[in-house]
């Protein structure tokens, strides 16, 4: 009985801490990956024609456009990640593209998931689209502007 009382009072202070750390640390996925995102998408729409280039040897259709498209998603949907603005709407895009950088630029590795998972997730579009799942799934945090405007479902049943 005192085992199981005490690894109670354990699991009870663990959870405690978890939730203090739960909105730091999903400040620090927003503010980290929004960053990269942008970075991302900012580099693609300061060299359109070379990253043209690249997407047509990917054999992606209308290449140009298709750099404007990623592009500004990943740039701007950096931004709003890394604000807390639109979270949710926003990581969907994102998870969309990396989706397509999966199945164009890392063809490989996506059908590699099951048979070498290292290879799966090693590849440049997985922590990308990690973390937008993990902002999808678990929202923007307390530390946000969705929450200070109201957006965040969390943010309506606190002050409702």
């Amino acid at each position: 009985m005192k085992i199981a009382s005490g690894l109670g009072k354990l699991n009870g202070l663990l959870t405690t801490i978890g939730g203090w750390l739960q909105p730091v640390l999903l400040l620090g996925i927003r503010l980290y990956w929004g960053w990269q995102f942008a970075q991302t998408g900012w580099g693609k729409l300061m060299h359109i024609d070379k990253t043209a280039a690249f997407f047509t040897d990917l054999g992606l259709p209308f290449p140009k456009v298709n750099v404007i498209l990623a592009g500004s998603t990943e740039c701007f949907g950096g931004v709003l990640l890394l604000l807390g603005l639109g979270s949710r709407f926003i990581t969907i895009p994102l998870m969309f593209t990396m989706g397509v950088a999966y199945a164009t630029a890392d063809k490989e590795a996506l059908h590699a998931i099951f048979s070498d998972p290292d290879k799966f997730v090693s590849a440049a579009p997985f922590l990308f689209l990690l973390a937008a799942l993990i902002v999808f799934v678990f929202g923007p945090g307390p530390l946000s502007l969705d929450r200070l405007c109201g957006f965040d479902r969390r943010a309506g049943k606190a002050a409702g």
